[in-house]
């Protein structure tokens, strides 16, 4: 049995991955992975994802040049979810911030809780989308 009959994919064959610092466990960004994005990360050392958006296959990194270096990839209980742990290359943030979770719930409202680490404009030549 191979590693991969352990996952759950769901009914469109993805499975939920959560990327996390593996240095101080801080939560960078949360993507979607399917079979070839799991087997490319574990053969790369780098995160690889599915866009179901934009219907690609993608490594996290490849436009912006701040990827992720893969330490550890685990399985939840449930087998449902992944927990990748990675040495971040800069923002994980497409707007340029440290974790996509850069907001949190301040008195009904969203507040901007860490600071920008490099403009849009910086990391793509546009802004985002």
């Amino acid at each position: 049995m191979s590693y991969l009959d352990k996952v759950k994919w769901n009914e469109d064959g993805l499975v939920p991955a959560i990327v996390q610092d593996g240095r101080d466990g801080r939560v960078l960004m949360m993507a979607w992975m399917n079979q070839a994005s799991l087997e490319k990360t574990i053969e790369t050392r780098r995160t690889w994802f599915w866009s179901r958006s934009r219907r690609k296959f993608w490594m996290k990194g490849e436009s912006s040049g701040h990827v992720q270096v893969v330490k550890d990839v685990a399985l939840d209980c449930d087998g449902d979810t992944l927990l990748i742990q990675v040495e971040p290359v800069g923002p994980a943030c497409h707007e340029g911030f440290r974790s996509c979770f850069f907001r949190s719930l301040q008195d009904v409202a969203w507040a901007e809780t860490e600071p920008r680490l490099v403009s849009p404009e910086d990391m793509y030549g546009k802004p985002p989308k």
